[in-house]
């Protein structure tokens, strides 16, 4: 059950978004053997005043967060961060360096779902 958070600038259509969703939830497939119902993504905007881009990327750029049980193997999650951007840059031509990916493994003990702690 991976939460997938996607922090953008505003201004990108809704086929776009998709696509992005689409590229994510694919990959996770690829990468972690998840579930194909298992979709639990979000898209944060933010007004170019409030997302501040680093030096030399573009109006792409995109931060994605996965929250995750933890167990995944090192060579699972070099596949989703690998998978993830081969997969962005082919369908919506954004340069892999306007992709930055983070993955946070909490224990199990911070997990609840349907008000049972994991």
């Amino acid at each position: 059950m991976p939460l997938v958070k996607i922090n953008m600038l505003k201004g990108k259509s809704q086929e776009y978004k998709k696509t992005v969703f689409d590229c994510i939830h694919q990959s996770l497939i690829t990468a972690f053997q998840i579930q194909d119902w298992d979709r639990f993504q979000r898209i944060e905007e933010f007004d170019k005043c409030n997302f501040e881009i680093p030096e030399g990327k573009t109006d792409n750029f995109m931060i994605i967060e996965f929250t995750v049980f933890p167990g995944r193997t090192k060579e699972q999650k070099k596949c989703l961060i690998e998978t993830v951007t081969a997969t962005l840059v082919e369908k919506l031509s954004i340069a892999p360096t306007d992709i930055f990916i983070t993955i946070i493994e909490p224990p199990l003990e911070n997990w609840g779902m349907g008000g049972i702690q994991k």
